[in-house]
């Protein structure tokens, strides 16, 4: 048996939104991120974007009706299957400068949580209230 995982982090995360286009907007006004297509909906398949996130990770994000996402996603414990995600970021500089975007924005109060000596994130709510995370883990 491998010491190693055989995995290399996350291919994507799903999440969905009842808007599609205030979805992708934040996330490329934010994080830079960009939409690597958009299909539109078909038969029973909602209408879905690919967003690259950098790292090789991505977000499928499904837009479907609000009254179909189940559960209140600004508590924890009453977020559905997925709790939360934390995007990550190459520098504590990068992370200060998301930070700064969001505060901008009006979707972060700007602090900045420090999980012991090597991890230091920023929350914030995306544009359909689920809290989420951007972390940057010090290696050296």
């Amino acid at each position: 048996m491998s010491t190693h995982p055989e995995t290399r982090g996350f291919n994507h995360v799903a999440t969905m939104t009842a808007n599609l286009d205030r979805y992708l907007e934040f996330y490329r006004d934010v994080f830079g991120a960009e939409v690597t297509s958009i299909m539109e909906a078909e038969g029973d398949h909602p209408r879905m974007a690919i967003v690259d996130m950098g790292g090789n990770g991505a977000l499928n994000v499904f837009e479907v009706p609000a009254e179909s996402i189940l559960g209140d996603r600004t508590k924890m414990g009453g977020r559905g299957p997925i709790d939360h995600y934390a995007l990550a970021v190459e520098s504590e500089e990068k992370l200060l400068e998301i930070r700064d975007r969001l505060v901008a924005r009006g979707a972060s109060p700007g602090d900045v949580t420090q999980l012991g000596p090597a991890w230091m994130s920023v929350f914030f709510p995306d544009p359909d209230g689920a809290e989420l995370e951007v972390g940057y883990l010090k290696t050296a």
